[in-house]
């Protein structure tokens, strides 16, 4: 019997977005936006709407439903433009773009019904209403000059991982004048360590924010843990019963360490990356941190790679180790050419002078 071939369909995928407005100059239009459920109808351009959609493009309510217009949101055919209404419907933020969604970036114009400034405008993968989806977390620990950072942003870049520094995350914190910037700044300028409970709720609040405004959920945590004051205040600020992630370590013999710092000190010009640095870094490793990872292998729940090998092999490895939860869209995706530079498959661009 012939196989039966089902017909194609162009039904668009389903609008599952929420949209936040906020800092308007017309308060009113302020609020949470959901998915429009407007009945079919046709579009001033001509275009029949569907569920959640307008003019072919996503499109939202009120979730107050106080709208007088729905879509409360959507996009114009005609004026080739993003629209904001008020509550009367009429309109009163625009922004001329062909882009699908809303932008979250650049100045909104002012229509003509609308009062300045222009709004703000986040968009949310899962309804801010409801608790945030759990992060799947792995900790990357390994020693200086071991490759893990390169590997982290490889697997950012390729597996669709988000890659977290704390260190970079304390720093963001001080340069946005965040609620704890100035106690770390004045610990940091002492040559303290953050406090753990600030380091780990910073980690917390960028990771919810991420799965929020991105839709994604897997983290690879660099550098962390440092020592069992970070893994008891996880436990403290993630739950007692929360399960402690997986950790990957790349394992790297000192001697090759040493010679990849000293050769990369001619092109990074980092002050610690000289002979007597890299020995005091080493031994605050072994010291510190080196605890860490016999922890987490006592509890079966360390993953080693080698990171001496060539930088494919390494990625290869990696890769493996992530495939229980890296998205399969990503699976096949070609290397991007940055990808291919941190892989040596491709030169740098040479520095113009």
């Amino acid at each position: 019997m012939p196989r039966k071939i089902m017909p194609k369909t162009n039904a668009p995928q389903p609008n599952t977005l929420f949209i936040e407005v906020s800092g308007s100059g017309l308060p009113e239009v302020d609020g949470l936006f959901v998915p429009s459920t407007a009945p079919p109808a046709e579009s001033e351009s001509g275009t029949l709407s569907s569920p959640g959609y307008w003019n072919g493009r996503m499109a939202w309510d009120r979730a107050d439903g106080r709208s007088a217009r729905s879509p409360a949101i959507s996009y114009s055919n005609s004026y080739k433009s993003w629209r904001i209404c008020r509550l009367d419907g009429h309109l009163a933020y625009d922004f001329t773009c062909d882009a699908d969604l809303p932008p979250t970036e650049g100045a909104w114009h002012v229509y003509k019904k609308g009062v300045a400034p222009a709004p703000r405008v986040v968009i949310h993968h899962y309804d801010p209403r409801e608790p945030c989806p759990e992060p799947n977390v792995v900790f990357v620990l390994g020693g200086p000059g071991s490759g893990k950072g390169t590997m982290c942003e490889l697997a950012e870049l390729q597996l669709g991982w988000t890659q977290l520094s704390t260190g970079e995350l304390l720093r963001a914190e001080v340069e946005s004048g965040g609620p704890d910037g100035e106690t770390i700044e004045n610990l940091i300028s002492r040559g303290h360590l953050a406090p753990d409970d600030i380091t780990v709720k910073l980690v917390k609040n960028t990771m919810e924010k991420t799965i929020r405004t991105t839709g994604r959920k897997n983290f690879l945590l660099d550098g962390f843990p440092r020592c069992q004051g970070n893994i008891d205040t996880w436990r403290e600020v993630f739950g007692e019963q929360s399960e402690m992630p997986v950790m990957i370590f790349f394992e790297c013999p000192f001697d090759i360490l040493e010679k990849r710092i000293l050769g990369r000190a001619k092109f990074t010009g980092r002050s610690d990356d000289n002979t007597e640095s890299l020995k005091q870094r080493f031994d605050n490793f072994k010291t510190k941190t080196l605890p860490m990872i016999d922890l987490f292998k006592s509890w079966n729940k360390c993953v080693e790679i080698d990171s001496s090998q060539d930088r494919q092999d390494v990625f290869s490895l990696l890769r493996s180790a992530l495939a229980e939860f890296t998205d399969q869209e990503f699976e096949t995706r070609p290397l991007t050419e940055k990808a291919e530079m941190l892989l040596g498959l491709r030169p740098w661009p040479k520095k113009k002078i």
